[in-house]
């Protein structure tokens, strides 16, 4: 977590299998907090925290290391369960 003026930028590792489903302005659920992805990396995603939700989660109040429940947006997986039928159907034939 690094401080920006008065917001908070978190950074979660993630694992690979995960990741596929993140895109950034995309959401994803940290600790049951649906958030905004900013940017994503081929190991981990970031956010950005503002000084409302830093006072009303539990986020910031976590430690480096500690872990997190994650919960990726269906959206993500909706279009990667149609782009592997897609890709199957195609190589059906």
């Amino acid at each position: 977590m690094s401080p920006e003026d008065e917001s908070l930028w978190v950074k979660v590792r993630a694992p690979e299998e995960l990741l596929r489903y993140v895109v950034p302005k995309g959401f994803i659920s940290v600790d049951g907090v649906s958030l905004t992805v900013v940017n994503v990396f081929p190991n981990a995603f970031n956010f950005m925290l503002i000084s409302y939700s830093q006072e009303h989660v539990v986020l910031p109040r976590k430690t480096v290391g500690e872990l997190v429940n994650l919960e990726v947006d269906m959206l993500g997986k909706y279009v990667a369960r149609f782009v592997e039928g897609i890709t199957h159907a195609i190589r059906q034939n």
